[in-house]
């Protein structure tokens, strides 16, 4: 393939605890690059990474009576296609919610 005829990417991923946050963060990126005038690609829901925890209840009695916890992890992924200057500028500019971690690969 030619070297000049493939296009760039940029690949978002999106972390949190909070499935309603990582939401409101993947809308709010593909309504700003789409506003740029690129196309963006998703939200792609990724595999819950859900871990599970069992802690007894009192460290010297009653060894059978113990409390479970859970923790999940909601993931999701966008791929901006042949982003442009002001594309990057407005994904710079954008105010995401705490609470939602962003890795960015190209």
């Amino acid at each position: 393939m030619n070297k000049s005829k493939e296009k760039q990417k940029i690949r978002i991923r999106l972390e949190s605890f909070d499935n309603r946050l990582v939401d409101r963060a993947a809308a709010d990126i593909v309504d700003t690059a789409k506003r740029a005038g690129t196309h963006a690609v998703g939200p792609v829901p990724m595999p819950t990474r859900i871990e599970r925890f069992s802690v007894n209840r009192s460290p010297h009695k009653d060894k059978k009576s113990a409390e479970q916890f859970e923790l999940k992890t909601h993931k999701r992924m966008i791929d901006i296609i042949d982003p442009n200057a002001d594309t990057m500028d407005a994904l710079k500019k954008i105010n995401l919610p705490s609470g939602v971690e962003i890795s960015i690969a190209q």
